[in-house]
């Protein structure tokens, strides 16, 4: 194992497939010389050329319906948008074009393309660079939705990503990209829909996504030094859904807290309640809590930025409140 950035394992998932598939190629805004607005495509126009790492307009219409042409006509592309928050001009080609379009030929149409998208709050970006959209495209049948946490899960799931026959959003928190972690040295790869257990525990379930599952590691910890005993979940990828390992942790600890940073109002956590309530109900010793962002826009200052998003004392008072 070596241990290395999060940002680092994107960067090698997609040169190793690169090597691996010469169909593969990159395209979106500065990720050719310039490495990226943060940095993940650094190195890789020197390695592979332009024509496999390519600048685009500053249009992300353009760049999703290159991504799903090329798809359509034999290539794998990795296209990049900048901020997910700008996704709304890319929305057609994204959720009438990629989603569909296998479906709409008859299973005869593939359409193996990535596109990914840094999300979240916490770098004082404001509210149309901040937000966490991904109940938007849980929505979209067609679309597979990753939402990796650690630098392993990245690197295995965007590999897998690429490897997928149909289109896979791809997000990428952005006060994820320098966290470090264990990496193996050899080659693996992550299925998509298959969650993990980050963290044991036998009182209460914590469905955390993304940087909530940093966050609730860390109110487990603390919880533990009071004697609560928290197993923390981590779906790893809302489309498709491991719901099983969820069921199967709230059976056991019979309590359930999920966590998101996205507005609660029509957040994922509804979804996974309503999985939880539907095959688990008789196991709950007591109601289900979400504990999300708040609904209004992310705030531009930074007090008002670190209020709105969930905080680990918000997480340990939503366990709290199940352990009464």
């Amino acid at each position: 194992m070596k241990k290395i950035s999060y940002l680092k394992a994107i960067n090698e998932a997609l040169s190793e497939e690169m090597e691996r598939d010469s169909n593969v190629i990159i395209f979106g805004e500065d990720v050719g010389l310039f490495g990226g607005c943060f940095g993940v495509t650094q190195g890789l126009y020197n390695k592979f050329g332009p024509d496999r790492v390519r600048d685009t307009p500053i249009s992300e219409t353009a760049i999703a319906g290159l991504a799903v042409g090329g798809a359509a006509t034999g290539i794998r592309p990795v296209a990049e948008l900048m901020f997910v928050d700008f996704v709304g001009v890319a929305m057609d080609e994204i959720m009438n074009q990629a989603a569909k379009m296998r479906y709409m030929f008859g299973g005869k149409a593939k359409l193996p393309l990535v596109i990914r998208m840094p999300y979240g709050a916490g770098i004082n970006a404001a509210a149309q660079h901040s937000q966490s959209l991904e109940a938007l495209f849980t929505n979209i049948p067609g679309l597979k939705v990753v939402m990796p946490s650690t630098p392993y899960d990245v690197k295995g799931l965007l590999k897998s990503s690429i490897r997928d026959e149909n289109p896979v959003i791809f997000l990428e928190h952005k006060l994820l990209y320098g966290t470090t972690g264990e990496v193996p040295e050899e080659e693996y790869l992550i299925p998509l829909g298959k969650g993990d257990i980050k963290r044991e525990g036998k009182d209460v379930s914590v469905i955390a996504t993304g940087l909530m599952v940093h966050r609730a590691l860390e109110a487990a910890d603390k919880l533990a030094e009071e004697g609560i005993s928290v197993e923390v979940v981590d779906p790893r990828t809302l489309v498709p859904l491991d719901k099983e390992i969820i069921i199967d942790s709230v059976k056991k600890t019979g309590r359930a807290i999920i966590v998101h940073e996205a507005p609660k109002t029509g957040g994922f956590s509804g979804e996974i309640a309503a999985v939880i309530a539907e095959h688990a109900f008789p196991y709950l010793k007591t109601g289900i809590v979400r504990v999300c962002g708040k609904d209004t826009p992310v705030p531009f200052s930074p007090p008002l930025e670190k209020f709105y998003m969930p905080k680990v004392d918000d997480i340990i008072d939503g366990i709290k409140k199940l352990m009464m």
